[in-house]
């Protein structure tokens, strides 16, 4: 990438507090561009990206395809083995036929009936860890509700002990690592050590539901499997880390980043306390405005042609969710968070066959939240000046510190 795009930098603090400058200059410059440092091509603007997700010539895959040789890439390295053969066997790193076979298996939890019964049991919990953090007199909003929440609803549906969760949010923190740019060899290192800890625990845990099975998704994967469904153990396993990272890892960091937005925005933050109705359009608009997901990469299966540049097969695109929910020919003042928006197809649950399966959950999740601390906290305020993660494809905040007004 040439000197024009030297805002665009992904290990910089300043970017990664603030990237949506950089975002602008990339949208204004073109539709697509080539970014030496992680050799991938970046698509800014809503509408190829929205495109993009839906191409079946682009995937997250290659192999169902071609060897790493075919390709014209290396094989990860060996020591990484116990990371990629977890993550290449859930379904969110698959291609059809095997994605198709295991979603539709993972979606018969999450059909509309299924997540609308779960609707008490989270708007019950996010109560109770809202009223902790009321007669604490505030705290971390982050540790004290936005992670417990949906940790606990996934947990749940899982089967996950009680006693065991409170290991879940390290070994997703450490592998979800490995998803930023050009990991670091300690980053890999922790994601690998993670991945052989998880998995040791979820085969445990399998081998306890089939001796004793529950009402959970994991007894019922295990009864899909002893009638003949084609779904090995090791895709049951990716499968479980997959629903629990990913059943989490955007709620918590939406729900940090979206009440940051609104103490930036106190008008929007009082017409909320206002008016409850917007919950809805609110939750969706603080999915645009920040979104916890910034990059989604995918590999070119066959050349494809973006604004006149041929980006030939074994490229890797890096579509830019943050940009593409910012981009003016998609959102009326784009830059403005406005809670009673109603035109807004944004991306941060992606599109195509990878559409989060999990997005009906995700809302009823923040909006829960958001209702509980609008109900019991309703001067609530921040304390300090929060610090950005240094991520940069997964957003969020290290803590969000609150007290009550």
């Amino acid at each position: 990438m040439d000197a024009l795009f030297d805002p665009f930098d992904p290990w910089s603090p300043d970017f990664v507090a603030d990237p949506y400058p950089a975002y602008a200059e990339l949208r204004a410059r073109g539709r697509v561009h080539f970014y030496e440092p992680t050799n991938q091509w970046l698509v800014p603007r809503h509408a190829d990206v929205a495109a993009l997700l839906r191409d079946r010539r682009l995937g997250r895959t290659y192999q169902h395809r071609f060897s790493h040789e075919e390709f014209g890439r290396q094989a990860p390295p060996a020591e990484h083995e116990p990371f990629h053969v977890l993550n290449d066997h859930g379904m969110l790193d698959l291609e059809p036929p095997d994605h198709t076979r295991i979603r539709r298996l993972v979606s018969k939890a999450f059909t509309p009936r299924t997540v609308e019964e779960l609707r008490p049991y989270v708007h019950r919990l996010a109560s109770e860890l809202v009223g902790g953090l009321v007669a604490d007199g505030g705290g971390d909003l982050l540790t004290a509700v936005a992670e417990p929440l949906p940790v606990a609803v996934i947990a749940e549906m899982l089967g996950i002990p009680e006693a065991d969760r409170p290991q879940l949010r390290p070994w997703s923190a450490d592998i979800c690592g490995m998803y930023e740019l050009n990991p670091p060899e300690e980053t890999a290192r922790r994601a690998v050590q993670a991945s052989v800890e998880f998995s040791a625990y979820l085969r445990d845990l399998i081998e306890a539901r089939r001796k004793e099975p529950g009402e959970d998704l994991i007894s019922g994967l295990i009864a899909a499997y002893d009638e003949g469904e084609r779904l090995t153990e090791q895709e049951m396993i990716s499968t479980c880390v997959l629903l629990l990272n990913a059943g989490h890892e955007a709620t918590v960091n939406a729900t940090v980043n979206g009440w940051w937005a609104l103490f930036r925005h106190p008008d929007q933050l009082a017409a909320l306390r206002a008016d409850r109705s917007l919950l809805p359009t609110a939750v969706d608009e603080l999915l645009r405005y920040d979104t916890p997901l910034q990059l989604f990469e995918r590999w070119v299966l066959d050349d494809i042609e973006i604004g006149g540049t041929t980006i030939p097969r074994g490229s890797e695109i890096a579509m830019l969710f943050g940009s593409a929910n910012r981009d003016p020919d998609a959102f009326a003042d784009p830059d403005t968070l406005d809670l009673a928006r109603k035109d807004n197809p944004h991306i941060s649950f992606s599109a195509g066959i990878h559409y989060c399966i999990g997005a009906p959950l995700a809302r009823i999740e923040l909006a829960a939240s958001l209702g509980a601390l609008l109900d019991q906290a309703p001067t609530l305020r921040p304390a300090a000046e929060p610090e950005q993660k240094p991520n940069f494809v997964m957003r969020g905040l290290k803590e969000l510190r609150v007290e009550l007004g």
